[in-house]
This record gives C-alpha cells, sequence and structure tokens, in this order.
C-alpha cells in the first residue's frame, strides 16, 4: 500500500528525526550573499562592506561559505548547486544577488532584486522560489547613484522604481527541488518570457565545492583531500571524501559542460583589486578561476574554462521564447549508486511524476498545519510566510579564534585583533545550519530573531525548532559567563532575554511532554539568567540596564553607549524584560517540578525574584519606573548627585512590562507542588509589606480553588497602560502596535538636560536618523515580534479577568472590549498588512499597482522587517520572514478561534472593525486550566499555571 499524500512529509520528518533516513542532508542551506559579511572581513578597521563589494565576489573565493541564485546545498556545504543566468545585456552573469552596501544605501543595506519564496516543507522535499531577472541591463550603478543621492527622509529607490518591468520586459525564472530519497534530488528550471516580444536567455546550472583547499584548515583539509567534479556520460561526477560521489545529469542531448576551479582570480587581486580584468579577452590569473564561466558566456573567451574538470562546473544553455513562451530544463542531482549515468533518458523517466507527487505531499502537508476555516488568501499567507521560513535556514560557519589570528596559508590580519569585535568570543566554533532572518540582509545568526522563528517553526517541524533553541545554548555559543551570542556583527551586545520564552513555546506547541528538552533547556538558562542578573544589576536593586535590548534608534540615547550626560540609565523595557524571564522560567520550573519536586525550590526562588523586579520597577518612593501622573512606564537617569530624571517619551519601552504576567492556580500547585505551595503562602504571610507595596499579587476565587495573577502592571497600571497603547492618535496604527506613540508626529518629544536638547520625532517609516543602530528604526514602525508578545500577554491577562476587565477599544470609541477581544482586534489588523481589500494592493506593498492586478505579481508575498506606522507599507529587510512569519501562527489561531464570528466561505476574509460583543463564555477562563489539548495520551495536565498559550493564541 502507497503512503497517502496526507502523511508522506510527516512520515519523511519522523524518519529524519530518528536517524534512519537523511532528509534534510539537502536544503536551501546557501546563502544569497556571503560577500561583505564579518566572516570574510579582514580589513584593518573592521569594514566587511568596503573590504569586500559585491564586484569582488565574481572573482574571489570565499573562505567561510558560499551563496548562490536559489539554490541549494548540503548542510556542511560542501557541495552547492545553484543557477547562474546572463539576458544578452548585463555586464557580468547574474550568479547572486545584488544589493547596497550598508554605507551605499539612504537606510542602510538592502537587497536590490525581485525574488520570492514560493513554496517549502521542512524536509526540502519540495522546495519552490521564483527570480525575476530583467531583460535589459541590470542598473547596478543607477541605483546606487539614486539612492546615495536620497536622503534619509525619502523612500529607497528600488529595482521596480527604476521602469526596467515596464511592458513584462523581464524573465520569470522558477527554480523547483523534488526529492526522491534523501540522495536524490530533481531539479526544474523554468524561465517564462513575460515581454512583449522574442527574447534571449543564457541558463547556467551550476556545481561546485566549497573552497577548503586554500587556507590550510585542520579541522578541514587535514581530513578532507581537495574534491574533484569530473565529466561522465550525460553530466559531472562530484567526489568527496566524506560527502561521497554525486552525479549531476541534465535532460538536455549531448549536453557538453564546462569546468574551472573555485580559486580566486589571481590576476584580479594582486595588489589593488583590478575588476577591470574581467572585461578584457583573458584575465588568465593562475590557471582556471572563480570567474571563467563570466569571461565564457559575457565575453567569448573560451581560454577560461577546461573540460576535463575542476571544482566548479557549469551547463551553458541559451534559449529564445516568444512572448509568454517558456523554456525549461530538468536536472537531477544523486548520489552516484542511485543514478542510471550513462543513461540519462532513463534517469527521466520517473521525473515528472515524483515531482508531481512531492507538489501533492506539499499541499496535503500544510493543509494539515493551517486547519480551520482559513480564507484561501489568508492560506496562501501563511503557506509562504512558512515558505520563507524554511528557505531562510543557512549554512553558518564562523571559528572565531580562526577568523581572528588568521590561516597558514595566508598572511595573518592586519595587527588590530585587540580592537576587533568579538574578541572575547574565541570558544565559539559554528559550522550549522542554523535560521537566519534572511540570507541577503542578515545572513548570520541573531539570537532573539531566533527565538521568534522557532515559535513559528513549531508549528511545521517541532524537532528543528528543539535542536535550534538548544544550539545556541550549546557550549560552542553560550559564552562561558552564560550569555547568549547576540549577532555577528557584535556577539557581546545584548538581546532581549525571550529564549526562555520561545523553549517554552515550542514545548506547548510540540504536545508539552518532551520534558528532556525542557530541562536541557532550564539548566542553561540557568545560567544565563545568573549572567544577566550579575551583569545587568550589578548593585542588587531589581532594576536592569540592558543597553541595546535591539530597540535601538527608539530611546533619547544610543543605549548601547555611556550617556552623554552624567548619570546611570534605568531602563523600564530592561527591568522589565528581566520580569518576564521570571514568569517564563517560574513556569519551566512548575512543569519539571511535576515530575522531579527539586525543582519546587527553584520554582520559589523565580517567583520570589519576580516580586522583587516588580517590587523594584514600581516604586512609590521616587526610585521606580512608573510614573503616576501620565500612566506610564519610562526609563530615569540616576543623576551622580542622588536626583533622578524621568525620560518621559512615551514608546514601546514603556510597553514592555505589560508581558511579565502569569496565572497560578492555587488548588494544582497544592495538589502537585506542596513544598512550593508551603513557601509560596509563607512569603505571602510574612512578606507583607513588600507585598503591600507591589500590589500586582491579585487572587481570585476562594480556596483551594484560587488562583494567583503574578503581574508587574497589575489590573489598574495595565487598564492605564492600555488606554495609551489602545489610543489611534498614539499606538494604535490600523496595522498593529506602533512602536512609539504617534502624538510626536507634529511636535517631537524634548529632553532637556545640561543645557543641551535632545529631540525624538515620530517616524512612521524608514529612519531618519543613522546615530542609533544604523538602519535599524523603532522610532514609529510596526514590529511583528513585539505585537505578538502583547497578544500573547492579553490572552493570558483574559485568562484570569475573564469579562470582568473590558476597556475601551479603541480608546474613546465608547466600544468596550474584553482584554481577549483586544487580543483578537491586534490580530485582525495585524492581519490587514497581508490583505488586498476593494481592488488595493496589498498594504504591505505600498501602492504600486501591478501588486494589485498583475497574475504575475499580486499572489506573491513579501515579509518585511517591519511596517510602516501610518500606511502598513513593508520596510527595512524585504525577506525577513523570519519573526515575520509569525503572521502565520496569528492567522492560524484568530481562524481557530473566531471561526464564528468569519464571513461566509467566499467573502472577502476581513472585514470592518464591528463593537466586540462580550464573550457567551465567562467560565472560559477558569476551564481552560484544567487540561492542555496539546497533550498527545489525552491525559491532563498537571502543571499549575494557566495555559500560557501560543503566541497570538
Amino acid at each position: 500500500m502507497g503512503v497517502s499524500f496526507d502523511d508522506a512529509e510527516s512520515i519523511r520528518l519522523a524518519e529524519d528525526a530518528r536517524r534512519e533516513k537523511n532528509w534534510k542532508r539537502w536544503g536551501p542551506y546557501l546563502p544569497e550573499r556571503q560577500w561583505a559579511t564579518v566572516r570574510e572581513d579582514y580589513s584593518p578597521d573592521n569594514s566587511c562592506w568596503t573590504s569586500f563589494p559585491y564586484e569582488s565576489s565574481i572573482a574571489r573565493a570565499y573562505r567561510w561559505g558560499e551563496d548562490g541564485l536559489l539554490g541549494i546545498t548540503d548542510r556542511e556545504c560542501r557541495l552547492a548547486f545553484a543557477v547562474a543566468l546572463w539576458n544578452g545585456a548585463d555586464p557580468h552573469l547574474k550568479e547572486r544577488l545584488f544589493g547596497l552596501t550598508n554605507p551605499e544605501g539612504n537606510h542602510g543595506e538592502d537587497v536590490k532584486e525581485v525574488y520570492y519564496y514560493l513554496d517549502g516543507t521542512p524536509t526540502h522535499s519540495y522546495l519552490k522560489a521564483l527570480y525575476k531577472y530583467p531583460q535589459g541591463r541590470f542598473p547596478y550603478e543607477r541605483l546606487r547613484e539614486e539612492n546615495r543621492a536620497r536622503g534619509r527622509g525619502k523612500s529607497e529607490f528600488e529595482l521596480v522604481d527604476t521602469g526596467i518591468f515596464d511592458e513584462g520586459r523581464y524573465w520569470d525564472v522558477t527554480v523547483e527541488y523534488a526529492k526522491a530519497s534523501p540522495d536524490d534530488v530533481l531539479i526544474r528550471i523554468r524561465a517564462v518570457n513575460r515581454g512583449p516580444e522574442p527574447a534571449r536567455l543564457h541558463v547556467l546550472p551550476t556545481l561546485w565545492f566549497r573552497n577548503t583547499w586554500s587556507w590550510g584548515v585542520g579541522y578541514e583539509e587535514g581530513r578532507w583531500s581537495k574534491p574533484a567534479l569530473s565529466p561522465v556520460d550525460g553530466g559531472v561526477l562530484a567526489e568527496h571524501e566524506t560527502l561521497g560521489r554525486f552525479v549531476l545529469l541534465a535532460d538536455v542531448p549531448d549536453a557538453r559542460w564546462a569546468f574551472t576551479e573555485n580559486e580566486t582570480n589571481a590576476r584580479v587581486f594582486e595588489g589593488p583589486p583590478n575588476l577591470d580584468v574581467l572585461d578584457g579577452p583573458g584575465g588568465e590569473g593562475r590557471g582556471p578561476c572563480k570567474d571563467a564561466f563570466h569571461r565564457l558566456v559575457v565575453r567569448g573567451d573560451r581560454s577560461a574554462v577546461v573540460e576535463h574538470g575542476g571544482t566548479k562546473a557549469a551547463l551553458v544553455r541559451e534559449f529564445e521564447a516568444p512572448p509568454g513562451g517558456e523554456a525549461v530544463l530538468r536536472l537531477r542531482l544523486v548520489a552516484e549508486g542511485e543514478a542510471n549515468a550513462g543513461a540519462s533518458s532513463s534517469s527521466f523517466a520517473d521525473f515528472d511524476a515524483v515531482l508531481e507527487d512531492r507538489i501533492c505531499e506539499a499541499d496535503a502537508f500544510h493543509h494539515l498545519r493551517t486547519p480551520g476555516p482559513l480564507h484561501p488568501e489568508e492560506r496562501l499567507i501563511a503557506r509562504q510566510a512558512y515558505a520563507g521560513l524554511i528557505w531562510s535556514e543557512q549554512f553558518y560557519h564562523y571559528i572565531v579564534p580562526d577568523w581572528l589570528e588568521g590561516d597558514a596559508k595566508h598572511p595573518n590580519p592586519p595587527e588590530v585583533r585587540d580592537h576587533r569585535i568579538n574578541r572575547d568570543w574565541t570558544h565559539l566554533f559554528s559550522r550549522d545550519v542554523l535560521s537566519v532572518p534572511d540570507k541577503w540582509e542578515y545572513p548570520a545568526f541573531f539570537a532573539w530573531d531566533l527565538a521568534f522563528h522557532m515559535v513559528a517553526m513549531a508549528r511545521i517541524d517541532g524537532a528543528f525548532a528543539k535542536q535550534q533553541l538548544q544550539l545556541l545554548l550549546r557550549e560552542w555559543y553560550m559564552h562561558p559567563n552564560g550569555q547568549l551570542p547576540a549577532y555577528e556583527y557584535d556577539l557581546s551586545n545584548v538581546n532581549p532575554p525571550v529564549h526562555a520564552w520561545a523553549c517554552y513555546q515550542v514545548f506547548r506547541r510540540t504536545g508539552g511532554d518532551d520534558f528532556t528538552f525542557l530541562e536541557r533547556c532550564f539548566h542553561k538558562l540557568l545560567l544565563n539568567f545568573t549572567w544577566w542578573v550579575n551583569r545587568q544589576d550589578p548593585e542588587g536593586r531589581g532594576v536592569f540596564s540592558g543597553g541595546f535590548l535591539g530597540m535601538d534608534n527608539l530611546g533619547v540615547f544610543d543605549r548601547s553607549q555611556p550617556l552623554p550626560t552624567d548619570g546611570r540609565l534605568q531602563q523600564a523595557d530592561g527591568t522589565a524584560w528581566m520580569g518576564f524571564f521570571c514568569t517564563t522560567m517560574l513556569q519551566i520550573a512548575l512543569e519539571l517540578a511535576v515530575r522531579d519536586p527539586a525543582y519546587e525550590d527553584v520554582a520559589s526562588k523565580f517567583f520570589e525574584h519576580y516580586v522583587f523586579i516588580s517590587d523594584a520597577i514600581n516604586k512609590t518612593c521616587g526610585s521606580g519606573l512608573w510614573d503616576e501622573e501620565d500612566g506610564f512606564y519610562y526609563d530615569k537617569i540616576l543623576r551622580g548627585d542622588g536626583s533622578s530624571l524621568p525620560i518621559k517619551l512615551r514608546a514601546m519601552i514603556g510597553l514592555v512590562p505589560l508581558l511579565a504576567v502569569l496565572v497560578l492556580d492555587e488548588q494544582a500547585c497544592g495538589r502537585h507542588l506542596p513544598g512550593f505551595q508551603k513557601r509560596l503562602d509563607w512569603f505571602l504571610a510574612n512578606r507583607g509589606g513588600r507585598m503591600k507595596r507591589v500590589e500586582e499579587l491579585e487572587t481570585r476565587g476562594e480556596k483551594p480553588r484560587q488562583r494567583l495573577l503574578l503581574s508587574i502592571a497589575g489590573r489598574r497600571r495595565l487598564e492605564r497602560s492600555l488606554h495609551r497603547l489602545l489610543d489611534e492618535s498614539a499606538f494604535l496604527s490600523p496595522f498593529g502596535v506602533r512602536s512609539l506613540s504617534r502624538e510626536y508626529r507634529d511636535r517631537p518629544y524634548e529632553l532637556r538636560i545640561d543645557g543641551r536638547t535632545y529631540s525624538v520625532p515620530y517616524v512612521p517609516g524608514d529612519s531618519a536618523t543613522g546615530d542609533f543602530g544604523g538602519n535599524s528604526n523603532w522610532r514609529g514602525p510596526i514590529w511583528m515580534p513585539i505585537n505578538v508578545l502583547l497578544i500573547d500577554a492579553l490572552r493570558e491577562y483574559h485568562r484570569f479577568y475573564g469579562d470582568d476587565v473590558c476597556v475601551e477599544c479603541p480608546s474613546g470609541s465608547g466600544r468596550l472590549a474584553s482584554l481577549g477581544q483586544v487580543a483578537d482586534e491586534l490580530c485582525r489588523r495585524l492581519t490587514l498588512l497581508f490583505l488586498p481589500e476593494d481592488g488595493r494592493p496589498r498594504p504591505c506593498h505600498g501602492s504600486l499597482g501591478r501588486f494589485a492586478s498583475d497574475p504575475a505579481w499580486k499572489d506573491h508575498h513579501l515579509f518585511y522587517e517591519y511596517f510602516d506606522g501610518d500606511t502598513g507599507r513593508g520596510l527595512g529587510a524585504s525577506h525577513q520572514t523570519g519573526w515575520t512569519a509569525l503572521i502565520a501562527t496569528l492567522i492560524e489561531d484568530r481562524a481557530r478561534s473566531h471561526h464564528r464570528d468569519r464571513p461566509e466561505h467566499g467573502h472577502h476574509p476581513h472585514g470592518r472593525a464591528v463593537a466586540p460583543s462580550r464573550s457567551p463564555r465567562p467560565g472560559a477562563a477558569e476551564a481552560d486550566l484544567d487540561g492542555s489539548p496539546h497533550r498527545s495520551r489525552g491525559e491532563p495536565n498537571p502543571i499549575p499555571t494557566s495555559r500560557r498559550g501560543d503566541a497570538g493564541g
């Protein structure tokens, strides 16, 4: 009996998790930009952008990785495959994506290409992506010049703005991968002429080995002999010591392959780089080198390549297609033992059937993973969000000591090691597949981004989500002092402590029964928590100063640097993040304590530490961070003379305290955790003075069924904060919660201190200043991750208060809503970012009409880094599907919990905002405490906390 489409991908996932079959050996792990990354920078001034520009990538071999166009590689990036293109007009082959470096863009680095991730499955049994390649000369210099001439106050000049896609004068190049077995990958390349006239296109399927032999690296070269590509009948044989022998076959009669070496063109880089060599005949250097196919196709120089073999090979095919016509190439990368080498036609006999099966299985898999009454538009959004998440898995290679000290076969780096970034992370040894924000703009791991990625990933691949979260906690990533590495550009910087939250979310989303995973994470998170306490609260007052905390460009000052004035900064968000960290660690400890009472003591520790932090941030004697007059949390400067100065800027940093919330069920505690309950009772009875000051420990019900609310804000401060959050003239946008109050649009916030005035304006779109984190911008736009955390917190408050707490939504509207309904409304507004309405393009696509009406454009989604606080237009990194993929979880959760309010099938998936009705289930919050829908055995879960559920629901 054959496997049904419904469960085929799930079976593959299980086989891979049990290591029965290596389904994930090949995947989309090939970066889209290796040039100008920190790892490839050996300059004396830490200038990765200028030391390795885009043009150098044509002829210079990489040290730490590879890149390519819509390609795949094995998980150690030994052998890579990608597509190269030439339209007959460009100055060089299109082998990788182009973009502006950070100094070139008016808002920093920015990819200047049009491409989409359309589909994918977790085992990469099916992958699909689309690249739109202009038929005219690619406007490299115009893009640089136009953006260089624009100030920060103007929008970026994009490829679509050049007019190069007008009249459809471009190729839609779709690349699909389908696995017949773990080591048998089918490849289909389809190029469609969208233009009004016949057009010609060169397509070069390219196979090459990452250069591991030129550096004298013991852990690679020492055990690997130099790999080799050689011609065989119908294709190319790839031989590698640890990867084995693979054959790349092409369904092309009399296919002839060109070969070269993946080596730097020495002639170009002897002395100052001389890229003009590429435009002349020859350019021979020391034997065949990396730029050979450019010289062959663009310059017509056949002497640039060889036919006997090398470490890089390409099949050169030229096609001509009429308007609307297409060209198709079929290839197969397969282990030699599975290939019908020498019999090209028989190698492709099952090609179409296998490809169609993988497509049907992908359809079935995603349909099962996105249940509920989803509208087709919403289902498409979720599907492509997950596709982007899958395509953003990348091979990441970075060995800090080798990077600092240089390689045996090359001169040492300039003597600047004592001043180089990451010099204190010599333990870091990364040679893994990692989830990155995107593979062009941010082709490196970012610790707090990855946490959000995995919350979304848990829906489709729980094993990978767990592995990624554990990886950053391992001793070759986590610093010996307990700090998590922040990101490649500065591993020592400080990101918000959301890793524990992500670990617990993934635990719950994947069944709530993998206690080995949870326990392993918890032990390492204890080290991380201790680092935070010792490093960020050195005076032991419970008020933290985290510095950067991910929200660069939001404060009055650069919080990663010393204050430009006397004093020390106390951060409302830094302190609240630690309260949030405490509640999550308390949750995990209580989960583990049900099985092992030894964890009751550490649960008590986190409960009391939470109270200590809540007490500190809410003190009314002048040292707290709550402003009673304004009803908001603010940062505060402590001056050297003992005085303090609040920074009354209403920004997202003042909303973070709302996130630190957790409900405890006394009955479950007393029944399953008597030690914790005893300590809890003693603390409440004997630390009454502190409790009276905190006033945020609320109880509901009568003993022994009493429930306890842990909340930094408490009811009164929560309601006052929500009044501002839900004010459409302040934080509430038509598309979610802004990061800065809109009240500063016409009159910026000003802080006068020591004779100087510091100003903070509301900027709904791109950053107006590069003073606080380069191109990043938290001064107004909507960011998906913080919105998701707010929604998660509101649902937790609702589980405690039910319908007893209702607020105006929006503020001043006279319409009351429960906190659960407020969370639903935020979900609805965030979803509107991606939905078209009344013939207009999706707000995230801005005003470009082709996104609304052109069939070749309108159904393709980009998942941006952040969104304009007024219009919803997508901004920042255009492919940062990582944390923006959370939109898929919001859509699915909202559909499951509110399908009764949805329009009939076939109507538009969203309606106008309406006055929320009171919930017909006033006891729902209490009922949620009795069991977990995630338990696979149908057993009640005895965890004595409320169902602090999946982010967004």
